[in-house]
């Protein structure tokens, strides 16, 4: 069978392991713009890669970060002369032949135990030994610690993949036709034939150091029957013996011969593995020139542990140990690491639909798997790495995401049609997302998704009913689709099978349901039997079997502990919110509350699915600087187990009737943006065009008649009767001045101030600095104003020398408006930002718009202000104070003024 090679990072990986080091860098890339302006740009990556003795780093950008990293280490693969593409044997007979003699070369080279081979680690305890027993080990420690072995086995037998035991029997008989080798012929216990040199054994016992002191290490027992508890035990390392006899001595097998390996489980970094006894079998090889089989008698006398096999995708027997134990060829020392109840759930979660969205946000209680996908708003992996992600943890193919263009021809045909009442010809969609279709919009995108077995037989498709405007949206809306598809099934899998899996097209979604069952087979096994019973203990299996119609989450939270004073503004559909909030379990006499999770700092999107019904409903109750608790609905007890940390073997036993969920929440800020001196609002209209996470619009200026017309524009685009498509929901209008502090508008998102403050008198310009960030304390200022160096390529003239300077008649086109008090150069400017930064814990960046940036830099320049941290005393608002502003026109509500 084909073999994939493996890419330049794994190759590192398998030699460098974690010291190899990749630091990606975001940089911005121009993509086109118009003349005399700042061009527009998109965000690509560069990656440098540190190696031990090595450098490198990519000369060019990429797109996506991961191939970014691949160049990097296809670079760092070609300076030290490494083949990535070594020979991998394409038939059986040929991989027959490399697996004997790569097992003869672990024990007829020497030179092979001065190298950093994770099987000299398991070598160099064994050298230790005195008699027969030198140099003896368990064969299934050769498939734990090489990956050319295990490949040489798949292709030997494509079953080998996903079954430790078929490896074990392939490399038995294989390794009884290895010279220099000795094997057991009752046991799997293999040894070189000859002693090794002494000079050998130093080598190997200088690299691998010995576990001189006793080591405790804590390891789950996963039992085989599914109503057992998962139990935790302790391996106790000690006396420079091999640490499988130990794992063999917990799982009574007669002794590490017996214990057989997985695969490892979870990141590529970790050492997590199941072991388990091998089962009573005969291994039996007919090799002759052309005939190769291996099997065993078929009579196991040992039951298929689901558990262990679902979390691994390889069949595990008997009872299993999930321990964090082995060697590396990063480490000179057996690597050891607890594995508690908390991990165990945290690889059960893993293999769910939602599991890594609310593993890369943290948020294992609160996050949900949004139902809507939007690049301004989207937190944590995406939906197309999410989906990959599932994938690759359910040992399937890699998802096919195949995007074609749609000419807008091709869609005002296929809606003409419609109107008229004929049928669709070759459109199934008749609308962009958030695109009118007319003759001048370019070409729009759909996306179909292929599900797929690692044999490629199709399990699931889905074909797009939507398109978009981008091939990136098009695929990340595609895969969000499909993730929500599977994050129902999983949640109806104690529904009646009949009523789940069918063949024919739904929604745009296609199932194969022969192949699917055959591929979830051992999925349906451990959950669709499973389920919360009367006592209210959920099985150690997993929670995420749901009983819809008997127990629904309540959506609505009942407040307690409100604190703050009301500010007047309140997170609503669609806005960008960012709250603190603690998740605890707590004891109903409250002798013990235990913390489960905890942020200082968490965005989502209302009214997207992204957190907990009950979260939401606490969230949109609050106004900004508002907190208040709220008792949640108590998750299944494996949820609560993977967030438990350090608590989940004590809570482990806790019953349910016995606790609640306690949730505090804090509303720290609803995105919305302010532009002072927002003038006839040209940014404010320009703003509602274009796609954004705003919740308000808000402008500030002195001229009644800047905002009647600001106000008379802003009216028709949020009107019914617009085209213009927006998602701000409010705008507001304040007649004021930017000096003064207004306490409605304290903590807001991003303000802007765009060619103002050369209006004003220096010193107020500086007040207005002051203001904004000691006061209203926004995340994010934007302040640009003329550079005066400029100004000779706009008059078409030189510059004016000191003399003229010091005139303050000296020419009529000193600045570029008569109403300017003031034009900076950019050596004034920057100091003028740069003090307020400094001033107010605040981070600045300068760039600008107009000409090409080069000397003597751009028309206008910018400043970019960041919020560097919160302030740790917050200020106390009074809502009916510190309101200078008049409130001249709302959106919706008020009518236009006169």
């Amino acid at each position: 069978m084909p073999t994939t090679a493996p890419t330049p990072k794994a190759v590192l990986h398998q030699r460098f392991g974690a010291k190899a080091r990749y630091t990606v860098e975001e940089v911005r890339e121009a993509v086109g713009g118009c003349p005399g302006l700042a061009p527009q740009t998109r965000s690509v990556y560069r990656c440098a890669l540190e190696l031990p003795g090595l450098s490198v780093a990519t000369p060019g950008t990429f797109v996506r970060k991961k191939d970014a990293e691949q160049a990097a280490a296809q670079i760092a693969l070609d300076k030290l002369g490494i083949q990535p593409t070594a020979n991998i044997p394409t038939t059986p007979e040929e991989a027959w032949d490399e697996l004997i003699a790569r097992i003869s070369g672990f024990f007829i080279d020497e030179s092979f135990l001065s190298s950093t081979h994770p099987l000299v680690g398991h070598l160099s305890v064994t050298l230790r030994r005195t008699g027969d027993l030198i140099g003896r080990l368990p064969l299934s420690a050769i498939a734990a610690c090489d990956v050319k072995v295990n490949t040489l086995c798949k292709v030997i037998d494509s079953k080998a993949e996903f079954d430790p035991l078929l490896v074990l029997s392939l490399m038995y008989n294989a390794a009884k036709q290895s010279p220099g080798v000795s094997v057991n012929g009752s046991n799997f216990w293999i040894q070189s034939q000859k002693p090794y040199s002494p000079e050998a054994v130093d080598l190997a016992l200088k690299r691998w150091s010995c576990t001189s002191d006793p080591v405790e290490v804590e390891a789950i027992l996963v039992p085989h029957m599914l109503e057992d508890e998962l139990k935790i035990v302790r391996v106790n390392l000690q006396d420079n013996e091999h640490y499988m006899s130990y794992v063999a001595e917990k799982l009574t097998a007669s002794d590490s011969s017996h214990v057989l390996v997985s695969r490892t489980i979870g990141k590529a970094s970790s050492e997590i593995r199941l072991y388990f006894a091998a089962p009573s079998v005969h291994f039996v090889s007919d090799i002759s020139k052309n005939v190769l089989a291996c099997h065993g008698d078929g009579d196991i006398n040992c039951q298929v542990n689901k558990r262990a096999s679902y979390i691994s995708g390889q069949t595990i027997y008997g009872d299993a140990l999930l321990a964090n134990i082995g060697y590396t060829r990063r480490d000179s020392e057996l690597h050891t690491e607890d594995v508690n109840l908390c991990t165990y759930y945290r690889i059960l979660l893993g293999k769910l639909p939602d599991g890594n969205c609310k593993m890369s946000r943290d948020a294992i209680l609160a996050a949900q798997l949004p139902s809507a996908y939007s690049r301004f708003s989207w937190k944590g992996l995406s939906p197309r790495d999410l989906l990959c992600s599932f994938c690759r943890n359910q040992r399937l193919s890699e998802p096919l995401f195949a995007v074609s263009r749609v000419s807008c021809d091709m869609l005002t045909s296929a809606v003409s049609s419609e109107e008229r009442g004929a049928p669709e010809k070759s459109v199934e969609n008749q609308y962009t997302n958030d695109v009118r279709i007319d003759k001048e919009t370019p070409d729009i995108f759909k996306c179909v998704v292929k599900i797929c077995s690692r044999k490629q037989e199709i399990l699931l498709e889905y074909f797009a009913a939507d398109t978009w405007s981008k091939e990136f949206d098009a695929i990340q809306n595609s895969a969000l689709k499909v993730l929500i598809w599977f994050d129902n099934y999983f949640k109806q899998l104690n529904t009646k099978t009949d009523e789940l899996y069918l063949s024919k097209c739904t929604d745009g979604f296609k199932i194969h349901p022969k192949n699917f069952l055959q591929e979830f087979a051992m999925c349906l096994s451990v959950y669709g039997t499973t389920g919360c019973n009367d006592s209210g203990m959920c099985s150690s299996v997993g929670p995420f079997t749901v009983d819809t119609p008997k127990k629904q989450l309540e959506s609505t939270a009942n407040l307690t502990h409100i604190e703050g004073p009301d500010s007047g503004v309140f997170p609503s559909h669609g806005s960008l919110t960012c709250i603190s909030y603690t998740a605890s379990l707590v004891m109903k006499d409250k002798a013990k509350i235990y913390l489960l999770e905890s942020h200082n700092e968490f965005e989502f999107e209302i009214g997207t699915g992204a957190v907990s019904n009950q979260l939401e409903s606490c969230v949109t109750q609050l106004s900004v600087n508002q907190a208040a608790c709220f008792i949640a609905e108590l998750p299944p007890r494996d949820l609560i187990l993977a967030a438990a940390s350090e608590f989940s073997h004590e809570l482990s036993n806790v019953s349910r009737e016995s606790c609640s969920l306690e949730f505090s929440a804090k509303v720290l800020q609803v995105h919305f943006q302010v532009d002072f001196g927002c003038g006839s609002g040209s940014l404010l209209d320009s703003l509602l065009e274009h796609p954004t996470t705003l919740e308000k619009l808000v402008g500030v200026d002195i001229s009644r008649k800047g905002l009647t017309r600001a106000a008379k524009s802003l009216h028709q685009k949020l009107s019914k009767k617009s085209l213009v498509q927006t998602t701000v929901p409010t705008a507001v209008l304040f007649d004021g001045s930017i000096t003064d502090f207004d306490s409605r508008l304290y903590g807001f998102d991003i303000g802007t101030c765009l060619e103002v403050i050369e209006h004003m008198e220096e010193d107020q310009a500086s007040l207005f600095g002051n203001v904004v960030l000691s006061s209203f304390r926004p995340t994010v200022l934007i302040v640009s104003t003329p550079n005066y160096e400029y100004n000779p390529i706009l008059q078409r003239s030189a510059m004016p020398s000191k003399d003229d300077e010091a005139d303050e008649n000296a020419g009529p086109c000193k600045f570029r408006n008569h109403d300017h008090k003031f034009e900076w150069t950019r050596a004034q400017f920057q100091c003028w930002a740069t003090d307020l930064a400094v001033k107010h814990n605040y981070s600045v960046e300068f760039c600008g718009v107009g000409g090409s940036g080069e000397e003597p830099g751009y028309a206008s320049q910018i400043a970019v202000f960041r919020r560097t941290a919160r302030d740790t005393e917050e200020m106390c608002l009074n809502k009916d104070q510190g309101q200078p502003y008049e409130l001249l026109w709302e959106w919706p509500n008020e009518s236009i003024p006169v």
